[in-house]
């Protein structure tokens, strides 16, 4: 019994030792679900929203999005910046949005009700294509798979949404192991995400501070909140700190795209 407990042991580390990667802040993942797994359970979730929720019609919010929305990712790196974007706009008022593997980004109309201009989107819209590029849902999925909890497959890619409220353990893992491993992780990711969101934003001409606004009209939306240990989402104000303490490299950025002539000029032209 101890000779066949200590070879799963050895298997088990050299599984976990040939699956690591590093994330864009340098941060250890222990990835092993293949990237085209993860992009074809979005494809089949996104083509399912589409079929299932309605799109808004309003051209404005659709120019508006979309205007945000390219120029963030015409600064992304290969092998995103080599990917064809697909955008879809849905006419929801629950304030939220998300990006998928394999190049699927969806807004709620009802985002756009709490951001106040072009910047403001951008550092939402930044915030979720991070976490593709960081390849958070797969890297989800490959810990859930990890510790043996099942998990539905949409609920892990969508598990990054930039929501006004928060995921619970049940919801966002199913229950068991997700104190003390997947939330703390979860809340790792979603930090990473704010960092390189962030980054994006900069690079694109859009005023990094403007992050600190729309988190500070996030926080006026909520009521409440659970205390942080128990949410996937870092604190609103351990994540306002976090994103000031960036701007002393994010405002250079933004500022060197300014004199290269980068000015989306995104405006919200609807009442």
């Amino acid at each position: 019994m101890i000779r066949s407990k200590l070879l799963i042991s050895l298997v088990f580390t050299t599984i976990v030792v040939a699956a690591c990667s590093t994330s864009p802040t340098g941060r250890t993942q222990i990835i092993w679900k293949s990237d085209a797994e993860m992009e074809a359970q979005a494809a089949r979730a996104f083509n399912a929203m589409k079929s299932s929720m309605p799109l808004t019609t309003n051209r404005a919010k659709i120019d508006f999005v979309a205007c945000v929305a390219q120029a963030v990712v015409s600064e992304l790196d290969p092998p995103y910046s080599d990917i064809e974007w697909e955008l879809a706009i849905f006419e929801n008022k629950e304030v939220n949005a998300w990006a998928m593997p394999g190049g699927k980004i969806g807004v709620n109309t009802g985002i756009l009700d709490i951001t106040e201009n072009e910047h403001q989107l951008a550092a939402v819209i930044g915030h979720e294509i991070a976490h593709v590029t960081a390849r958070h849902s797969n890297e989800r999925a490959s810990r859930a798979s990890l510790t043996g909890i099942g998990i539905d497959a949409l609920a892990i890619i969508l598990g990054g949404g930039f929501t006004g409220g928060t995921y619970t353990a049940q919801q966002a893992l199913g229950a068991g192991a997700a104190f003390g491993f997947a939330l703390p992780m979860s809340r790792g990711q979603e930090t990473e995400a704010d960092i390189v969101g962030l980054e994006y934003m900069a690079k694109a001409g859009f005023d990094p501070r403007a992050s600190v606004d729309l988190w500070q009209n996030m926080t006026a939306l909520s009521d409440k909140s659970p205390p942080e240990m128990l949410s996937t989402h870092p604190a609103s104000a351990t994540r306002i700190e976090n994103l000031i303490s960036r701007w002393q490299k994010t405002l250079p950025l933004y500022n060197q795209a300014l004199a290269d002539g980068k000015s989306p000029g995104c405006k919200k032209t609807w009442d």
